[in-house]
Order: C-alpha cells, then sequence, then structure tokens
C-alpha cells in the first residue's frame, strides 16, 4: 500500500474519479487534481462556492452547483460546461442520472435537464435530497412528510411515500425494490416498493450524513455512530425485525462510508480523520490513514477498487493505491 498526502487548500465537498485521474470538488470552488507536487493541479473552476458536486453516472465528468445559481460539468481534460442557470438561488441538491440526466432544487422547484430538455416539478417545500432510480426512469425527492417519486419522461402524478418528519437524503437500492431516506431525527426509514413495507432503522446519536449499499445489494452502509452501521437487505423484508451490523468502532464519529466497487468490504472514514478498510463477512480491519488533519467529509474507490482517494474538511487530503487483494 503507498499512501500520498497533500493539502487542497479549501474544505471537500467531493472526491471522484473520472476515469483514472483522481479529482476533488472544493468548497472554494476549485476543482483540482493531485499532480505530485505539495499543492494539487486545477483542472477547472465552478464561478463561486461549490455547495454540491456529483460525479455522472458513466464516471466521464463531475457535475457541481453552488451560490452562484449555476449547474455545471467538468470532464478529465479541464473543460468546464455550464449546464443550467438560476439568478439568486443557492443549488445545494443535485443528482446524476442515465444517459446524462441531471436534477437540481433550485427554490421549491425541482428541474430535470435530459437530452436538451427541461421538466420542472414544483413542490410545497424545496426538497433536501434527490435520488434518480438505478435505471433512471423515477426521480425521488426527499421532503417534510413524505418522499416523492416522479417519473422522469412523463407528468404521471408521483408516487407518494408518506412518513412524518424531515427526509433530509435518499436512495435507491441497487436492484431498485427499496427507498431509503436520512431524517432529521438521527435516523433511517425505508419502503419496499412492492407493497409499501416500512422500514424504521434507529438508534443513531448524530444524523446520517453517508449512506450507500454494498456491491450487491446485501448491505446498506451508514455513517452517524462510532462505528459503520450496516443494516441487512438479505431477504424481501430488509432490515426489519433484524440487528444490524457494527463495524469499526472507534473513540470517534464515522463520517463517510465508501463500500468496495466489487468486493463485500466497505472504506470508513472518521470524524478525527482517520481512514479503515474493513470487511463485512469477518468484520478484519486494515487502517489506510492515520488520525488527524480533520473529518473525513469525501471518499471514493476508482473503478478497480486498487485505488481510494480521502479528502477532509480542513483541506488535508490522501491518494491511498491500495492494489490488488
Amino acid at each position: 500500500m503507498d499512501r500520498t498526502s497533500f493539502d487542497a487548500g479549501a474544505h471537500v465537498e467531493c472526491a471522484v474519479f473520472l476515469g483514472t485521474l483522481p479529482v476533488l470538488a472544493l468548497a472554494d470552488g476549485r476543482i483540482v487534481t493531485p499532480d505530485g507536487a505539495e499543492e494539487p493541479a486545477l483542472l477547472s473552476r465552478h464561478g463561486e462556492a461549490i455547495l454540491a458536486a456529483v460525479p455522472t453516472r458513466d464516471g466521464a465528468a463531475l457535475l457541481t452547483s453552488g451560490e452562484d445559481g449555476a449547474v455545471m460539468r467538468h470532464d478529465a481534460a479541464g473543460e468546464a460546461e455550464t449546464l443550467a442557470r438560476r439568478k439568486g438561488k443557492w443549488i445545494d441538491a443535485l443528482a446524476a442520472g442515465n444517459d446524462g440526466a441531471v436534477a437540481f432544487v433550485a427554490g421549491r422547484e425541482t428541474l430535470i435537464l435530459l437530452k436538451g430538455r427541461e421538466k420542472a416539478i414544483a413542490t410545497s417545500r424545496a426538497p433536501a435530497g434527490l435520488a434518480f432510480a438505478p435505471k433512471g426512469q423515477r426521480l425521488a425527492l426527499a421532503l417534510v412528510d413524505v418522499v416523492e417519486l416522479h417519473w422522469v419522461g412523463t407528468d404521471a402524478p408521483p408516487q407518494r411515500l408518506d412518513w412524518k418528519g424531515a427526509h433530509l437524503g435518499v436512495t435507491f437500492s441497487p436492484d431498485g425494490r427499496y427507498v431509503i431516506s436520512t431524517m432529521q431525527e438521527m435516523a433511517l426509514h425505508g419502503w419496499r416498493l412492492a407493497d409499501g413495507h416500512h422500514m424504521r432503522m434507529t438508534g443513531y446519536p448524530a444524523k446520517v450524513r453517508s449512506m450507500a449499499f454494498t456491491a450487491k445489494g446485501k448491505w446498506l452502509a451508514t455513517s452517524g455512530a462510532d462505528a459503520a452501521i450496516l443494516w441487512p437487505f438479505l431477504t424481501k423484508d430488509g432490515p426489519s425485525g433484524k440487528a444490524p451490523k457494527q463495524l469499526g468502532v472507534l473513540p470517534a464519529l464515522v463520517t463517510r462510508v465508501a463500500p468496495h466497487p466489487s468486493e463485500e468490504a466497505v472504506v470508513l472514514g472518521y470524524q478525527d480523520g482517520r481512514v479503515i478498510l474493513v470487511r463485512i463477512e469477518d468484520e478484519a480491519e486494515v487502517p489506510l490513514a492515520p488520525d488527524g488533519g480533520g473529518a473525513v467529509s469525501a471518499l471514493a474507490w476508482d473503478k478497480t477498487g486498487q485505488s481510494l482517494l480521502v479528502g477532509r474538511e480542513s483541506g488535508r487530503c490522501d491518494l491511498i493505491r491500495i492494489g490488488r487483494g
């Protein structure tokens, strides 16, 4: 294993690999890549502070949005394109779908951009989170007391997934059978779409700000405790009536989780800066980075699962080459 540390100079909003190129989106608007020097190289720039950033589904580009009301696309060659602009709006919710689809929230309106067309969805309040379904046909909106599922290509009424409380983030399971939301009240809530079966996941000491399914969809890994909390999705009832696994227990809050792209393992980033890799089956741990440098705010694997990019709130970062096995 080889680890290179560097200072990006600002809070890291997102880490991603564009092909083999490691890329960081920084809160000050810069898009940078490590070049082996003390300071990373500038790749492109968002107009003002970045509030949200996500990779496109094909891994070819990075989408950003921010305080200037712009939504931008940045590629590995350093080319930047403005996809949309809403003057006077802060855009802090952003999602990437299939075939280049992009969704973002501007005030109480959610916009979907797809193949040169724009679709607007009006809601009584601004959604706090967005997520496209795996096949890209539906978009989930996290709202107060409900998650709405809207069809991307039609104006059919949305499917409502009701549950009291403020829903902050949302995701689909890899097979599209479940929708999971993070809550203001330090809990998760889930639905089985086939019949609306509810799944309530509680017991967190802090808000869940990072969640992701493992490669085969068997586990949902989450932050929000002094360990990664993994909820089982091994049967049709999901985690209902089942206890979660707790991986990587340390005297520090887990702030980010990143499942391996092909193996049943997950990387955990902590509030004290530590990073460890944990194998789910036997809970074997491999330390990847020590404490120090600030809370981990971004984690990203490359497609091969052999390289990991780590970003922190302080701007301190690591590029870790793990290699095979």
